[in-house]
């Protein structure tokens, strides 16, 4: 009999829900994409209602709910801002059984009855995962029967930092540190420094880094932390704010003093001195990053290596780890922030809880809503919009790319987490060296300093990146071959990488075909991709979000399933 477990990331930004049976993620959606109102806080609903309808089930046919927070270990934190709103503990628990009723009912004083119920007669267990567990739990969807694990965030319920060991369904913390002593933390500082949005807009940072020079103030944010042997590291605490909630900002006084220039205001032009300091925080951030990795792997002798966590969207030190490191492989799943914590507590629970046979390695990301062909013609019918059916989408999009169109690209399953993968991007031609600010200005809207990434035929890597291994998620930066640069301008950043996105037939022939298609004009392997939506929106997720956003941005054309629409 199929064991069916409802994994859910509740309580803090970015919520979602996930399906597991039998140890494989079958469906996965965040609320935002549903809701249309980014990262949002809200319970997902109707992320679990879209699950439900997926699968033809009820909430009883599930045979537990894992949460990736435990609220008892929250308690221990009380100037944690969601623990100064309960009450006692039994309101805590009693939250995620209320709005699971909230689904079966939307009579308060009926809902408040079936939550009793559910909580005194439902044969469903909700199990409350510590949230650097579930992190580290997507060890379980690696393809390693055992690895170091290095989680590693803002914070969970009290740990920043974790160092755990899997083998096969088993997964044991070995050490951890608590906060505020936090490497998302210290990153954040300078986020909010920079005049962007902490705890959302890093790699607006991350981006920045590369046009400045790191030696400039790296120095100084040395004065601000320090290594320690046994793994860990200390920040010094008068220079930083973030573990005062109520306060506003993350840093002091002091750390303005010892940089010597002002935190940039949020819109205002930003100078080299702040490149600079971008470089250097990010300098400082992969000290920190390949110290405790170095750390992790004397204390295990692993070879491999998993990195989960929201500081292991960190793409650029992530391209680095076999470099810089003594581990022969290395993990990133293709959602570590809290998002993918939906995925790890409900692996943690199946595989470590419940001792179930440990499920296969994960393979695909597209895990979302989806859209048949008929389905998107019926709807662009009733929406009286002008189209035609094309035989062969992959080949009529590479045609309008290689003509300098820019296209959006919406077939299949939606993909899971911040990365579009070619179900839901934006693609243009790497060639054109003014492609980069154009798809920046007319269509995202967003900072020029910020780069796109190269979707690439998995068979050609090796011709255009250097030491490059399959990064089917974006999850690292590899650096582009120096005689490849001219041939691809728009996805070259300034330091002469690329967020690499490697495409293969078995993972999604449609995009793989595309990218081919391409190849055969132009005689490069390669796309511009990034994701498809405008600057503050959740990717698309409906035919309706895509057809909103291609007629209120510079888009040329679009390509719903098999229908094309053009301006």
């Amino acid at each position: 009999m199929q064991k069916k477990i409802l994994g859910l990331n509740s309580g803090g930004p970015n919520t979602a829900a996930v399906l597991l049976v039998d140890g494989k993620i079958v469906y996965a959606v965040e609320e935002e994409r549903l809701t249309r109102e980014k990262q949002t806080r809200r319970f997902p609903s109707n992320a679990i209602k879209a699950i439900l309808e997926f699968s033809s089930m009820e909430l009883e046919d599930l045979d537990a709910v894992a949460i990736n927070w435990n609220p008892a270990i929250n308690l221990e934190a009380p100037n944690v801002p969601q623990n100064q709103r309960a009450r006692y503990m039994g309101e805590i628990y009693s939250q995620i059984p209320y709005h699971l009723m909230s689904l079966k009912s939307d009579n308060l004083s009926s809902r408040s009855q079936q939550t009793l119920h559910f909580l005194d007669n439902s044969k469903i267990d909700i199990h409350y995962i510590e949230h650097h567990m579930s992190h580290a739990s997507c060890f379980f969807s690696s393809p390693f029967e055992s690895a170091a694990v290095l989680t590693t965030d803002a914070f969970g319920e009290k740990q920043s930092i974790t160092f755990s060991e899997g083998k096969g369904s088993q997964l044991d913390l070995i050490w951890s540190q608590e906060f505020p002593h936090s490497l998302g933390s210290f990153y954040s500082v300078f986020t909010e420094y920079l005049g962007f949005v902490p705890s959302s807009e890093e790699w607006k940072l991350m981006g920045a880094s590369s046009y400045g020079d790191a030696e400039k103030f790296y120095k100084k944010l040395l004065q601000t932390v320090k290594l320690q042997d046994k793994g860990g590291f200390e920040l010094d605490l008068t220079y930083f704010n973030h573990f005062q909630f109520y306060r506003p900002g993350m840093f002091t006084s002091k750390l303005a003093q010892l940089l010597g220039i002002e935190p940039r205001e949020e819109g205002a032009a930003l100078t080299q001195e702040h490149y600079d300091l971008a470089a250097s925080a990010q300098k400082v951030f992969e000290d920190i990053y390949f110290h405790l990795l170095a750390s992790l792997h004397q204390m295990t002798g692993q070879e491999n290596v998993v990195i989960s966590g929201g500081a292991a969207l960190n793409c650029v030190a992530n391209g680095m780890v076999l470099e810089k490191t003594s581990f022969a492989d290395v993990f990133v799943p293709p959602v570590p922030d809290d998002s993918g914590g939906a995925m790890g507590a409900a692996y943690y629970l199946y595989n470590h809880i419940m001792g179930e046979k440990r499920g296969p390695a994960m393979s695909s990301n597209y895990l979302g809503p989806g859209f048949s062909n008929e389905e998107v013609v019926e709807f662009l019918n009733k929406s009286g919009i002008q189209f035609t059916q094309t035989n062969d989408s992959s080949k009529t999009a590479a045609k309008l790319i290689a003509n300098g169109k820019i296209i959006g690209w919406f077939q299949g399953r939606l993909e899971y987490g911040d990365r579009a993968l070619g179900n839901r991007s934006i693609l243009a031609d790497p060639r054109d060296p003014d492609m980069k600010s154009k798809v920046n200005s007319t269509i995202k809207y967003r900072e020029d300093f910020r780069p796109f990434a190269p979707s690439i035929l998995l068979e050609k890597i090796d011709e255009y990146f250097e030491n490059a291994v399959p990064t089917p998620y974006m999850e690292k930066a590899s650096r582009i071959r120096p005689e490849k640069h001219k041939l691809i301008p728009a996805v070259t950043h300034v330091d002469g990488t690329g967020r690499l996105q490697t495409v293969s037939q078995d993972q999604n022939c449609l995009y793989w075909s595309l990218i081919d298609e391409f190849r055969k004009i132009t005689g490069i392997p390669i796309v511009l991709n990034t994701s498809f939506n405008l600057r503050g929106e959740p990717i698309v997720c409906t035919p309706k979000d895509a057809l909103r956003t291609f007629f209120t941005s510079g888009l040329d054309a679009l390509i719903l399933g098999d229908c094309l629409i053009k301006k």
